[in-house]
């Protein structure tokens, strides 16, 4: 409950720097391991790791401990429980990242996915436990259900190709909020946060559809909270738009083609209607 995706971003960090130290990663049937390679993202990760944890203790766990304990009556009401969400798209961006940087050390695809999620997950897991011991957050079983999931996905995805046309996005827009100072950052504020399910209808619905459709368009399911600070709790709000498949945009260069699997990860501006609470049209929505 306390993780939010700030928590988690020097890692995401280290992560795109391993991906950017080269471009057009190839897919691997067996393994022909890089050691060297290897040795670098290994040895990143544990730096990572190590910077990552210094900085969460200075600022999420420095305040009054306690014995082990869970989390039961605030955790679905903190944020309107909005945040599990985010505990399930980290876990899930960490998976795809990391199984790109141990295929480009040369394990095969299907091991670089079962070692990212397992890492991904030990890392959430490593955080609640750490969590447990704070007076402040506890162990939330809904947060660590959530990593676990998030974490899963991506081989759920491997093993059953049809969950490929259903894909966790993320997007940020100014709260009103976050304009006055209510966070220091962007991607630390709920109600800047938007959480997306981009469905790939003309893969799932064919003849017609396909046609005539073009590949770069996907549907678009979303949410968000307002109002968290009111007397009420705050309100959810639900979305249905449309959602840009930029790995189907044209261009096969290895460099393009990283760009547009890995921007895919995040929503950009796309036609939208709010259907809840109440109905507005957005030409483009952030």
């Amino acid at each position: 409950m306390s993780i939010s995706i700030f928590k988690n971003k020097q890692i995401l960090l280290i992560i795109s720097f391993i991906l950017l130290t080269r471009v057009g990663f190839a897919q691997h049937e067996t393994d022909s391991i890089n050691y060297y390679r290897l040795g670098l993202v290994s040895g990143v990760t544990v730096i990572g790791f190590y910077y990552g944890q210094a900085f969460n203790k200075n600022l999420w766990w420095k305040g009054e401990k306690s014995s082990f304990h869970f989390e039961w009556d605030y955790d679905w009401k903190y944020a309107l429980g909005s945040d599990k969400f985010g505990h399930f798209y980290f876990p899930y961006l960490s998976t795809k990242l990391y199984s790109q940087a141990l295929e480009w050390s040369g394990l095969s695809e299907k091991k670089s996915l079962y070692y990212s999620a397992l890492l991904a997950f030990s890392y959430q897991t490593f955080i609640e436990v750490k969590d447990g011991y704070s007076k402040q957050w506890g162990f939330s079983w809904g947060d660590f259900t959530a990593n676990t999931f998030g974490a899963l996905y991506p081989i759920l995805q491997y093993h059953n190709p049809i969950l490929n046309n259903f894909s966790p996005k993320i997007s940020f827009h100014p709260s009103n909020r976050f304009k006055n100072g209510s966070h220091s950052v962007i991607i630390d504020d709920y109600e800047s946060t938007y959480d997306w399910l981009s469905i790939n209808i003309r893969e799932l619905s064919g003849g017609v559809v396909k046609e005539y459709l073009p590949s770069f368009i996907n549907l678009a399911i979303g949410h968000s909270v307002k109002n968290l600070d009111s007397p009420s709790g705050g309100n959810h709000e639900f979305f249905i738009g449309l959602d840009w498949n930029l790995e189907e945009l044209p261009g096969n260069h290895p460099i393009l083609k990283f760009l547009k699997k890995n921007l895919n990860y995040y929503r950009f501006p796309a036609p939208v209607v709010k259907i809840y609470p109440d109905v507005i049209w957005y030409g483009l929505k952030f």
